[in-house]
């Protein structure tokens, strides 16, 4: 029986071999250059495409729609009947896609309501006007919102889709009090998968960190964007990835309590590239203008073709060594916005070529990414729990207590999203592992000789470096810290009895 096997259930593993081979496909199933995205599909060995299919705003009739994105289901299962299709249900709604439709007699059967022959009401979906909402932003609480959703996802599990992201869902749930309107829609929906999927079963996640009901997480695993923090010392756009959080736990859908469920990170698109920052602010003021003046994607795809080879390594390794439950959502097909880069509006990482004149020649380096997989950079990466310092422990042979604050600082701080020469800093931070020994990992993005040391109880009245054969104050007296090339993964480990730091890299 191969990994990714699954029929009504899904252990973790099989869970995380979708996970560790997937990519955003955001309307694949509108794409003019199919052909050509399934054999990078093939090519790479992705099983999960999220975003395939949904609307944000519709431009076509309801039945066209579900007519071109069961195709590309059929076309894409036919190359690999693996493949996991995620649809999309989002916290906007426009009226011209919700009145234009009829509701089924079956939606009011789910949900034990007479049958009308009548469309979908917009109005009667949305917050009251006063609710400090985007003007398009429905309402789970509301009834007619609760049968919106369930009638779009039991038509993406109809036309072959596993898989749904639910979009900023802490939004659209303001007035759910306990989650019991989403939490109901999502359980109706999983109830149809067990019947009618193409095996039996359903996966669900929203960009969220927890969303957790008496002990039970409704969602399969969180999804949230990457955060940034910009570099200024150097030439371009550049930036660094810095944690925001990692994974609630819960009782899966499974049935399972996990202390932490899968997380999968993304490149996400809100806007494109903001115009007036280029035009009204100066170098600084956008490097903190989103991601430079823009979105994720637009940055990342305005980037030369060899920096985003090296973030796309970047970004796996950074999502491996500082998040044990993480994966990446790796861009195959993301919008990108009129006039982000050429004349193109959507981002896509196969070569360029007669077959994808638009491309942007990534599936190359996504290939290689995608095949080496995550288990070296996670054999080096931070430990898996949430807690720092290690609570009221001593030392057994002499009493000591053992600091509960310690930090690796210098002059690499920047390059991994902190202040340069920080002791305090929580984002560099090091992780208690027993016995008085600490440990910390981060991705170097650059080449190049930095110093660091490590202060403990987070001051710089005593710190331990390599080069100083006792502790000391101050910025001063660290050592030499030797980055042989760009996104080199660093882990740095002390032992606060004996002051021995020792420092291992791989690339």
């Amino acid at each position: 029986m191969n990994e990714g096997y699954f029929d009504g259930s899904m252990p973790r593993p099989v869970l995380e071999y979708y996970l560790s081979h997937a990519a955003s496909a955001q309307w694949i199933s509108m794409s003019d250059t199919l052909d050509d995205d399934i054999r990078v599909i093939l090519k790479t060995g992705l099983k999960f495409l999220g975003r395939a299919a949904g609307i944000w705003k519709g431009d076509m009739p309801e039945e066209a729609h579900f007519a071109r994105v069961k195709e590309a289901a059929d076309r894409i299962h036919a190359a690999d009947p693996e493949v996991i299709l995620q649809a999309c249900i989002f916290e906007a709604i426009y009226r011209e896609d919700v009145e234009n439709v009829p509701v089924p007699a079956w939606v009011f059967e789910a949900f034990g309501l007479p049958a009308e022959e009548r469309n979908f009401r917009y109005d009667a979906c949305l917050f009251a006007p006063d609710a400090g909402t985007w003007d398009v932003m429905p309402d789970i609480s509301q009834t007619e919102t609760q049968l919106w959703f369930y009638y779009r996802g039991r038509r993406y599990i109809d036309a072959g889709y596993e898989a749904f992201h639910m979009g900023q869902i802490h939004l659209y749930t303001g007035h759910d009090r306990g989650y019991q309107a989403i939490g109901r829609v999502i359980g109706m929906l999983r109830e149809y998968g067990k019947l009618h999927a193409r095996r039996h079963k359903v996966l669900f996640d929203a960009h969220s960190h927890s969303l957790v009901v008496d002990g039970k997480s409704l969602l399969d695993y969180n999804a949230m964007p990457l955060t940034r923090f910009p570099i200024l010392d150097r030439s371009g756009e550049k930036l660094v990835l810095v944690r925001e959080g990692k994974s609630g736990g819960g009782v899966s859908p499974e049935g399972v309590y996990e202390k932490s469920l899968p997380f999968l990170y993304e490149y996400d698109n809100w806007g494109g590239r903001d115009k007036w920052a280029y035009e009204n602010q100066s170098y600084e003021e956008r490097a903190w203008n989103q991601w430079w003046g823009g979105d994720q994607i637009s940055w990342f795809a305005a980037q030369p073709e060899e920096a985003r080879n090296k973030f796309l390594d970047y970004t796996l390794k950074w999502t491996a060594v500082n998040n044990p439950d993480g994966f990446f959502l790796f861009p195959l097909l993301r919008g990108i916005g009129p006039g982000c880069v050429g004349d193109s509006c959507n981002y896509k990482m196969n070569n360029r070529s007669d077959a994808c004149p638009n491309g942007f020649s990534q599936e190359d380096a996504a290939a290689r990414l995608l095949h080496a997989g995550y288990d070296k950079y996670r054999a080096y990466g931070n430990p898996s729990m949430l807690e720092y310092g290690c609570h009221e422990a001593d030392d057994p042979a002499t009493g000591v207590r053992y600091p509960e604050k310690v930090v690796v600082y210098g002059s690499f701080q920047p390059y991994v999203g902190a202040v340069r020469d920080d002791s305090n800093s929580e984002i560099t931070r090091m992780y208690y592992i027993g016995d008085g020994r600490y440990t910390f990992s981060f991705v170097m993005p650059y080449a190049g000789e930095y110093d660091f040391a490590v202060s403990t109880w987070g001051t710089l009245s005593a710190c331990v470096s390599t080069s100083h054969l006792f502790p000391f104050s101050g910025t001063g007296n660290k050592g030499k810290l030797i980055i042989p090339q760009d996104n080199t993964v660093v882990r740095v480990r002390f032992d606060y009895m004996t002051c021995e730091i020792t420092v291992d890299m791989i690339d």
